[in-house]
């Protein structure tokens, strides 16, 4: 009978959790648990021994999070697939090239959402599913919110855990951290950590390879990400102190240049500031409403800011003071929604083409997808999407040429939703514009608890990190690709298994040389099609 243990164990791995349910029901019968107590008990020596050598690989993994190990996946891979559907046909997007911010790295590779219309967009090729490799590195419970890539294609990564955020220097094959700098601790707050975005999830690179980062004591550093050799190496380059500027008991969010050069910010409570980066001149204007997204700035200086009553288009007036140009309410609802840190938009402001600037709103019973015209403010349309009382989002749009591309994270409230299989509300849908009426071109019913999609231009895909509900209990991950133009799923990829697996807010990206990046709870993903050699 010595191999009843292993086998339940080899049974765990491919069934998942309600393998241990169904053997302590099973053991509630007297008869069988006599049985078990006659005829096994020399196995419990020997799992004994198991366990030992469990809790030591355990211990080690524990004690290495460098990324030199894999992220520890949970039991279950027998009840989901590991990949659905197809290798992709490249059906690039004809659309036109977003405006390259001269005080930016190069688009695609600057920040969180790209560039700085927010368009999550990248002009070059993202995976197709050509037999997928998934590779994981171990960086313990830490999360990368944010990932840019320097000169070099190294990965650039603003982290953190429930202490506060760091940044790496990663490197683009093994997924190591090659250099490595801590900045300054949370702060205390009354909000979890998992909801603070503050000094901890947006920063931009500059085109001298500098990330530039609030920080949660209210400075803005410049950070060099290599040395005067090309290595990797992070050093502060040059210090803003907003001290002064910012109350104490408010906080940094978000931060991008405009075209003339200025460093733009906000806060959490409302304050919108401007920083001269050789004078180190501050001016700031208090908008009085909460912020809790980033922003999106255009080619005429224009900075669009949405709080938690309305968007606003900003400038800088005489002496680099922030003015409001205009300011038009949207519809913000009656209370927060799970799957929204705030009461109010869940979006950072994306431009798009024809001088429009989209987000959505927190209407009920179903969100909008709202345009605007940039010059004046004024509405131009709007559109409801996903179900009544299933809809909310937390995520930028996508830009795709005359339209947008929006995901459903109706249900989520923190990585606690999507235990034990459980998943949140489906789906995404895009809503173009033209002629003054919008139209929802299409949905789709895939689940993207809160996942950041990003959209390559060049494969015409849109990538999504996605879940779908499991009665056996097994939440397993997949990079999805849907594509833009029909809405058609046409691959899933499995990419691991269980809670470390989720990305929270943590934005997707596709890195230069095609691979798609996840940053999850324990540490980044790669998915790539096969390598040929």
């Amino acid at each position: 009978m010595i191999w009843i243990v292993p086998g339940l164990l080899v049974a765990r791995v491919a069934v998942g959790p309600w393998v241990l349910v169904a053997v302590a029901v099973a053991l509630c019968v007297p008869r069988i648990r006599w049985w078990a107590q006659d005829r096994i008990w020399i196995d419990w020596r020997r799992a004994g021994i198991a366990v030992a050598v469990l809790a030591t690989l355990t211990g080690l993994v524990v004690l290495i999070p460098d990324g030199w190990l894999p992220i520890p996946q949970s039991p279950g891979l027998m009840m989901t697939p590991s990949y659905v559907g197809r290798p992709a046909s490249a059906r690039p997007v004809p659309i036109a090239s977003v405006p390259q911010n001269p005080h930016s790295a190069r688009n695609g590779a600057s920040s969180m959402h790209n560039d700085a219309s927010a368009s999550d967009t990248y002009e070059w090729a993202g995976p197709t599913g050509l037999e997928p490799e998934v590779d994981t590195a171990w960086f313990g419970v830490e999360e990368c919110a944010t990932l840019a890539f320097d000169s070099h294609d190294r990965l650039i990564a603003l982290c953190g855990d429930p202490a506060g955020p760091t940044m790496h220097v990663i490197d683009p094959d093994s997924m190591r951290k090659l250099a490595t700098k801590d900045l300054p601790d949370r702060a205390e707050s009354d909000k979890p950590a998992w909801e603070d975005l503050c000094g901890g999830a947006y920063f931009y690179l500059d085109p001298a390879d500098r990330a530039v980062v609030a920080t949660t004591d209210r400075r803005i550093m410049a950070i060099r990400t290599s040395d005067a050799d090309g290595e990797p190496d992070l050093t502060t380059d040059k210090t803003w102190d907003l001290t002064d500027a910012v109350p104490k008991d408010d906080c940094l969010i978000a931060l991008l240049p405009d075209w003339s050069g200025r460093i733009w910010f906000e806060t959490r409570d409302g304050l919108v500031g401007t920083i001269a980066p050789d004078s180190g001149e501050v001016r700031t204007l208090d908008l009085g409403e909460e912020i809790a997204n980033s922003f999106a700035t255009d080619e005429n200086d224009g900075i669009y800011v949405v709080t938690t009553h309305a968007l606003h288009r900003l400038s800088a007036g005489p002496g680099g003071a922030p003015v409001v140009d205009w300011r038009t309410e949207y519809d913000r609802g009656g209370e927060k929604k799970r799957g929204q840190l705030s009461r109010g938009s869940g979006t950072t402001p994306t431009i798009i083409n024809g001088g429009i600037v989209a987000i959505t709103d927190n209407a009920e019973p179903q969100m909008n997808v709202a345009f605007y015209e940039r010059s004046s403010g004024r509405e131009i349309c709007k559109a409801p999407v996903f179900e009544d009382d299933a809809s909310a989002t937390d995520n930028s749009l996508i830009s795709v040429g005359d339209g947008v591309i929006v995901e459903n994270n109706a249900g989520y409230g923190s990585p606690l939703s999507t235990l034990l299989g459980r998943a949140t509300s489906p789906g995404f849908a895009r809503v173009d514009v033209a002629g003054g009426d919008c139209k929802v071109v299409w949905t789709s019913d895939e689940i993207a608890p809160s996942s950041v999609a990003k959209v390559s231009l060049a494969t015409g895909l849109a990538y999504a990190w996605t879940k779908k509900p499991n009665w056996w209990g097994v939440s397993a991950w997949y990079l999805t690709a849907i594509d833009v133009t029909t809405g058609r799923t046409v691959f899933s990829v499995r990419a691991g298994t269980g809670v470390l697996m989720n990305n929270h807010y943590a934005a997707l990206t596709i890195a230069p040389d095609g691979a798609a990046r996840i940053a999850t709870l324990a540490g980044p993903v790669r998915v790539r099609d096969r390598v040929r050699g």
